[in-house]
């Protein structure tokens, strides 16, 4: 009895550690996540290749412009200067807007030091005078040449007297026409270097649209072409070139003479002149505005967009759609191109299709 007691003492303790690792095993399982399902992956459609442009050959009307800036200028119109160079502005009796009459004083020059001067050359040569008279009622008994020097001593004075004189006048601006002041550079008691702007005068009732044009540009345009001008505030009027510009000299601009080429104000003769017909109501000088010249116009020119036209090397060609749908090559000459459109003078009619790209 005592022996199988131990026996089962003994095997129990076995028998439960091997149920305790089977629940074990069995619970480990259960911890574990589950696993997940299989990733779906989506169709993958192949790209489609897209298909170029088709365009009609059509007719339009074709125009080749040249476009500037410009403004309105007066016909009349002139930048005044002085002269003489380090004086001081001694009066100025105008400001801009007044009205002045040809002839008015605009400004004077301090010259007192000028005047002086003169006054002392006039006195020098009254004593020449009396010298030269006595000079002449010896001259039978003076050598020829002692005589002839004693003259050209005596015209020398006489002469730099009158040369003072004019520079002396100098300094004193008048208006060389009437108009109105357009604009004063200088103020009273200034220090004024020869041939710097003081004031601008300008004829204010006789107006011209002007357009500041490239060197390009003027070489396309004559008198006559149409225009189309865009006037600040007033809108657009069409009208014709009326002058070209006045060529320059050489010397103008590069160091030439005299001095105030190198300063010269703006003239409306150094722009183009369109003639619109009259300036409109309420457009004053210096109104900007924007000016277009017609320099080339077609009518019923045959048309493609830019982008159907092809070029290889010198060749220049077209795709050109069937009516099947096939396409072809077609070589085709080229005039007038602007932004938007191409005109082919060979190569294509009205209604056919060109492809783009």
């Amino acid at each position: 009895m005592e022996r199988a007691a131990a026996f089962f003492r003994r095997r129990v303790p076995a028998a439960a550690a091997m149920l305790l690792a089977a629940s074990i095993a069995v619970g480990g399982c259960a911890l574990l996540p589950d696993e997940g399902e299989e990733e779906q992956l989506p169709d993958i459609t192949p790209p489609q290749i897209s298909k170029k442009p088709e365009y009609e050959v059509t007719t339009a009307t074709l125009e080749s412009k040249v476009q500037a800036l410009g403004k309105i200028m007066s016909q009349q119109e002139e930048t005044l200067f002085f002269e003489l160079d380090g004086k001081r502005l001694r009066t100025l009796n105008v400001k801009p807007g007044d009205y002045v009459e040809a002839g008015q004083v605009i400004a004077v020059l301090d010259v007192d030091d000028m005047e002086k001067e003169l006054r002392q050359k006039k006195l020098q040569f009254r004593s020449a005078e009396t010298r030269m008279k006595d000079t002449i009622r010896k001259r039978d008994e003076m050598d020829p040449v002692d005589y002839e020097m004693e003259v050209i001593s005596f015209e020398e004075q006489r002469q730099a007297i009158v040369d003072l004189e004019n520079e002396i006048a100098k300094a004193v601006l008048t208006a060389p026409f009437s108009g109105t002041v357009v604009q004063v550079n200088v103020e009273k008691g200034a220090l004024i270097k020869a041939y710097d702007p003081v004031v601008t005068i300008a004829d204010t009732g006789r107006l011209v649209v002007t357009a500041d044009f490239s060197k390009s540009d003027l070489e396309k345009i004559a008198v006559g072409m149409p225009a189309v001008v865009d006037i600040n505030g007033a809108g657009k009027f069409e009208g014709k070139v009326s002058l070209l510009p006045v060529a320059q000299s050489d010397d103008e601009g590069n160091g030439g003479w005299p001095p105030q080429q190198q300063q010269r104000s703006e003239r409306p003769e150094d722009y183009v002149q369109i003639d619109i017909g009259g300036i409109p109501e309420g457009v004053n000088r210096g109104t900007p505005l924007s000016a277009n010249v017609i320099i080339n116009r077609k009518e019923n020119a045959i048309v493609i967009p830019p982008s159907a036209l092809r070029t290889i090397g010198s060749r220049t060609y077209v795709q050109v759609v069937e009516e099947d749908g096939s396409k072809r090559e077609v070589d085709v000459a080229v005039g007038q191109q602007t932004a938007t459109l191409v005109e082919i003078l060979e190569g294509l009619t009205p209604g056919q299709k060109v492809v783009g790209r």
